[in-house]
């Protein structure tokens, strides 16, 4: 090589190399709040796994790289992940805590111990933005307090700072709920909306969009999301769409109409001109269960022809509902099913339609049958007996019928029970998990063992590590990147996230620790107020959430919003 050409080809050496880690930060601080080294890198997008460090400076990633990257830069704090996974915080699609967030501690005990830094909420309802009728509906006076203060003209985003200003140990978004909607404009009546309602209903879907929504949620087979026509939910999702919202639906059925409602929820979105996204497909019942193969057909048929469409699930086979779901939802039209349910004149002819196997409703109960329904929630000493006991057990305890008993029932404990339903196939979750579409949420709200009260689905402390006990390490359905994957960047891609999700420098430092071989759910249908282990940390924009496995109290969530968000 010639002389004159080295210290050319030198310089350009030394400009194409990697930068050095500094060694401090300015005026002497360290360059990194925290290190964490030695791990299992799973970045989130699916690659294959890497042995490698991982700064974080504030809030966000400051730098990934092999093992001793950052060996000889300053970090106030040095945590050691050998043997371990490192992985971007899982985002729950499906979360119900909103009451907690509201009125709780705001420390999601239940959830960030599954590793879960984001909740994204909204199904069917939320709580903003509020008007006169929804302040009216409302009976608790210190709930309809804090609701007032979201009744002005930004009142979903006020609602959203309200909940993170409080303290919150996860990061918070929401879909605007159309139940909420539908109250909104019409209250809790049946029937078409007016011209003028519907112009009400777009309006207040723009300014929810503006305000942070990730679009619309619906469930429809609850009062009064059930009452929404397929015309008025294209109607909406229409005023959403120049704002990059989603159509996310707990469908009208998941049984015996599975597959129609699976057609309606497409036409709303291709109509409507937004993706769709179905919360917790699933195929109800042993008789629909041969369904769920044309299901995942038409979802792959519709994506093929260009349509966005995709689907999430939770990791057991029973769901879970309110126990008063099983009563035809005419029966709640204008918010008085309690009182109907008194009327004695009515309970022949509710207890016919209930035992009916299509009468025109959802009714899991029957789909299941009252030995697959175990009832929760019960509060009066006098039922304290039949806490998680089965349907069939407890009306046979009480010399009723299964419908008479869930009638007797709701009004006994003013309609504030919940109920498990048995009603899924094991072998369709396996094959729902492998699609690559697929995501996860929890369908629950976060709970603290220590404070809990009555049962619960063991979802609520379970469900994220569940997928990789039983799914990854056990029956090796997936892999653990694609779980990874499905549990964090397939959410944050679904709603637009483009700050969080994947381990990148320059995005947020929601990051988790856990082992592969330990992380478990403990809790059961039986005993479900039992904490999942093996997740070991848990960083929230940069801020230790649990630390060793320990809550440490800390509470740097963030609230995030969607893509038509403005300030």
């Amino acid at each position: 090589m010639p002389r004159t050409l080295l210290p050319a080809l030198l310089a350009l050496a030394a400009a194409c190399a990697p930068a050095r880690p500094p060694a401090t930060g300015p005026v002497g601080a360290p360059a990194y709040d925290l290190v964490i080294e030695n791990g299992r890198i799973v970045d989130g997008t699916g690659a294959a796994w890497f042995y490698g460090d991982l700064a974080i400076r504030g809030d966000r990633i400051a730098g990934i790289g092999p093992r001793g990257a950052f060996r000889d830069a300053g970090a106030a704090q040095r945590v050691d992940a050998t043997g371990q996974v490192v992985a971007p915080g899982f985002i729950d699609i499906q979360a119900h805590s909103l009451y907690h967030y509201l009125r709780g501690n705001g420390l999601a005990l239940s959830m960030v111990m599954q590793g879960i830094t984001t909740a994204i909420h909204g199904e069917g309802s939320s709580y903003a933005p509020v008007n006169d009728r929804i302040l009216a509906a409302e009976s608790d006076t210190a709930m309809r307090r804090i609701l007032r203060a979201f009744a002005g003209p930004r009142g979903f985003s006020d609602w959203l700072d309200y909940m993170v200003a409080r303290g919150a140990s996860q990061n918070i978004g929401s879909f605007l709920g159309d139940g909420t909607l539908r109250q909104y404009v019409k209250g809790e009546e049946a029937g078409a909306l007016t011209p003028a309602e519907r112009d009400t209903a777009r309006a207040m879907v723009g300014r929810a969009m503006r305000d942070g929504a990730f679009g619309i949620a619906s469930a429809l087979i609850y009062p009064p999301n059930t009452y929404a026509s397929t015309e008025e939910l294209i109607d909406a999702a229409r005023a959403m769409a120049p704002y990059g919202g989603v159509y996310i639906t707990h469908m009208r059925s998941e049984g015996d109409k599975f597959l129609e409602a699976m057609d309606e929820a497409l036409r709303i979105g291709r109509e409507g001109g937004v993706p769709v996204e179905i919360y917790h497909l699933k195929a109800s019942g042993p008789r629909n269960w041969p369904k769920m193969p044309l299901a995942i057909a038409k979802i792959d048929s519709a994506r093929a022809a260009g349509q966005d469409v995709q689907a999430n699930m939770y990791l057991y086979p029973a769901g879970g509902n309110s126990f008063a779901s099983c009563i035809p939802p005419k029966y709640a039209e204008g918010g008085k099913l309690l009182e109907r349910l008194q009327d004695r004149s009515l309970r022949a002819t509710m207890v016919a339609e209930m035992q009916q196997r299509d009468a025109g409703y959802e009714n899991l109960c029957e789909i299941a049958g009252p030995e697959g329904v175990m009832v929760v929630g019960f509060r009066k000493p006098e039922f304290q007996r039949f806490e998680g006991k089965r349907l069939s057990e407890i009306a046979a305890a009480l010399g009723l019928s299964w419908p008479e008993a869930i009638i007797d029932l709701n009004v006994a404990e003013s309609l504030g029970l919940g109920e498990i339903l048995f009603l899924m196939s094991e072998e369709n979750m396996r094959l729902q998990l492998r699609q690559p579409w697929m995501k996860f949420g929890t369908d629950a709200s976060s709970q603290d063992p220590a404070t809990a009260r009555g049962s619960t689905h063991p979802r609520a402390y379970g469900n994220f590590p569940r997928i990789f006990r039983k799914y990854v390490r056990e029956e090796g359905v997936l892999t653990l990147e694609d779980a990874v994957r499905k549990a964090s960047s397939a959410v944050a891609t679904r709603l637009s996230l483009t700050d969080r999700g994947v381990l990148k420098v320059g995005l947020k430092a929601d990051v988790i620790v856990f082992d592969p071989a330990t992380i478990a759910d403990l809790a059961t249908f039986e005993q479900p107020h039992q904490l999942s282990v093996g997740v070991r940390d848990v960083f929230v924009n940069g801020v230790a959430v649990v630390r060793g496995g320990t809550h440490t109290g800390a509470k740097p969530g963030q609230v995030v919003r969607g893509p038509g968000y403005r300030p």
